[in-house]
C-alpha cells in the first residue's frame, strides 16, 4: 500500500568517487524503470572498466520502493552491495541503479573500510545527482456528449488535471491523469455528471 502519491528518483546519470589506501571506488547512479535495464548497464560498465577488480551494485525499483537487489561481486559478503543499497534508502530514492567500480590499490581495507568506501562513493554520486520528485497518477478515459462539455471541462480545470489526449465530437473522449490522492474526489465529481463514462487505463 502506498502511503504517498509521489516518489524521488534521479533525472540522469550521476557519478562520484572515493579513494582509500590506493584503492579507487568510482560510483555511477542511473535512472532505471525495469530490472531488464540493469544487466545491459552492468555489461557496458564492465567493458568500459575491464581492469577493475569489482563491479558492486544495488538497485531499487517501483514507486512503492518494494523491489531491490544487491551484489557484492566478489567482495566479502555484506561489505559492498548492502552499503550501496542503504545509501539509496537513506536518500529515499527509487527507480535507480547504483554501481561502484573498484580498482584495488594493493592494501586490504578490512570489512569496516570496505563498507565505508562503498558508502562514501555512493554518497558522492548522489550528492552530485539531480534528485527529482514525481507524482504517481492514474490515467482515465472520459467519454461524454457535447451537452456535458462545460461541466466536464470545469472539473478538469478546477482539479488541475493533466490532459493527455482529447477528441471533441458528438461523443467527446478525453484522457486525463489523476494523482492518487485526488482520485476519490475527482471520480466522485465525474460520476455526478449524467451519462459521462469513466474508464481506467493505467497507472504510472
Amino acid at each position: 500500500m502506498l502511503f504517498t502519491d509521489s516518489y524521488k528518483t534521479i533525472l540522469q546519470l550521476s557519478s562520484g568517487a572515493f579513494s582509500d589506501k590506493g584503492s579507487k571506488f568510482l560510483a555511477f547512479i542511473y535512472p532505471v524503470r525495469a530490472e531488464g535495464e540493469v544487466k545491459e548497464i552492468l555489461s557496458r560498465l564492465r567493458k568500459e572498466h575491464p581492469k577493475a577488480n569489482h563491479h558492486c551494485w544495488a538497485f531499487r525499483l517501483s514507486p512503492d520502493r518494494s523491489v531491490f537487489r544487491v551484489s557484492d561481486d566478489g567482495e566479502p559478503s555484506g561489505t559492498a552491495g548492502r552499503p550501496i543499497l542503504n545509501t539509496l534508502l537513506s536518500y529515499d530514492v527509487t527507480n535507480v541503479l547504483a554501481v561502484v567500480v573498484r580498482y584495488f590499490g594493493g592494501t586490504l581495507l578490512g570489512v569496516p573500510g570496505l563498507i565505508n568506501a562503498y558508502k562514501k562513493a555512493t554518497i558522492d554520486a548522489l550528492d552530485q545527482a539531480a534528485i527529482i520528485e514525481l507524482s504517481i497518477s492514474s490515467v482515465y478515459e472520459i467519454s461524454f456528449d457535447h451537452s456535458k462539455m462545460n461541466d466536464t471541462m470545469k472539473i478538469i480545470k478546477d482539479e488541475g488535471l493533466k490532459v493527455r489526449n482529447q477528441i471533441f465530437d458528438n461523443l467527446s473522449v478525453i484522457q486525463v491523469e489523476i494523482r492518487l490522492s485526488q482520485q476519490e474526489k475527482v471520480l466522485g465529481r465525474f460520476k455526478n455528471i449524467d451519462g459521462l463514462q469513466v474508464k481506467y487505463l493505467s497507472t504510472s
